[in-house]
């Protein structure tokens, strides 16, 4: 996501009504509480939207977020925000519980309440804002669940966090004229985390299984550049047969060797065609996407583009006549 909010450009004397007036605008109202001087505060912000979904993505110096009670009681448009954890540790704090989150972790608070966020160590972190009427769960279930550490021992906070944190950082997809396909399952990811972890496995089965086809093409843009990716590895990866991975990504009208064939040739075109397209061997830049075999590489890319990808390279970086 591209920054638009950097204050390596905002005089210090700014920075702190910019930032507070970005995020009111943006995200939500909280009182904010930087902790060094105003000429050592260091933020910088992405933003975005996906459909009614809110994104923000910040890296910033150590500070304090307060919703308080006036807050929460002004809110005219409840929310849930889900807080991604990227690296460092910070403190959630709501309803009577206190959340530490590390790496990986995720939390949820709602903004119908107080709640403080504590970022002693600075700031790396996702946030994504859902309206709390989309995620349909009820009231005792999200009350119960905000400040609760969803981590790497509930398999579907794994998942999320993976998901969320590419999605809050994708600022491609923002601008995207399709972006609004990703909100539903987005939501239904969401409410399968919340649900399990509250263990409630029947409000879960529906969004676990819904969302199950944009899992699946997730991991396998993650894992692209593995020559050992397999039917058999993405079934296990989501713990069902390659039966069933077949017929949930037909039901999307997705045949698995030409979506991923067709997407790891996209790569080594974008590559060879990239600033670094002569850093690697044409081979080697097949490799580099999961293609093992030089030739078949040369052939497949032809066959798609209508040009080698030795001449495709020559035609983005002419070797100079000097």
């Amino acid at each position: 996501m591209s920054p638009v909010l950097d204050t390596a450009f905002i005089p210090p004397r700014d920075r702190e009504e910019v930032i507070r007036h970005a995020v009111w605008q943006s995200m939500v109202a909280v009182d904010i509480d930087h902790r060094p001087a105003a000429e050592d505060i260091s933020v910088r912000i992405g933003l975005g939207t996906v459909g009614a979904i809110k994104v923000c993505s910040a890296r910033a110096t150590a500070v304090a977020l307060r919703r308080t009670e006036r807050l929460a009681r002004e809110d005219e448009e409840p929310a849930v925000t889900l807080g991604v954890q990227m690296t460092g540790s910070s403190m959630v704090v709501q309803n009577g519980r206190e959340a530490l989150l590390r790496p990986g972790d995720c939390a949820v608070y709602e903004s119908i309440s107080p709640y403080a966020l504590l970022f002693d160590e600075g700031v790396d972190y996702r946030f994504i804002r859902f309206p709390r009427a989309a995620l349909a769960l009820p009231d005792r279930l999200l009350r119960d669940i905000t400040a609760v550490p969803l981590g790497p021992d509930n398999p579907s906070a794994r998942l999320a966090f993976t998901y969320f944190s590419q999605l809050a950082g994708a600022g491609d997809l923002h601008q995207w004229t399709h972006a609004d396909a990703v909100v539903e399952p987005s939501v239904e990811l969401l409410r399968a985390v919340l649900a399990t972890q509250h263990g409630n496995s029947t409000v879960a089965k529906g969004p676990l299984e819904a969302t199950l086809s944009l899992r699946i093409t997730q991991y396998i843009r993650a894992h692209l550049a593995d020559p050992d990716l397999s039917a058999a590895r993405i079934a296990s990866a989501h713990a069902i047969s390659v039966r069933h991975l077949y017929a949930v990504l037909s039901l999307s009208g997705i045949s698995l060797g030409d979506w991923i064939r067709t997407r790891r040739l996209a790569e080594c075109r974008r590559e060879l065609a990239g600033p670094n397209g002569r850093l690697r061997t044409i081979a080697a830049t097949g490799r580099r996407w999961g293609f093992v075999n030089a030739t078949h590489f040369s052939k497949v890319f032809k066959q798609t583009y209508g040009i080698s990808p030795r001449d495709w390279r020559g035609q983005n970086h002419p070797r100079s006549s000097a």
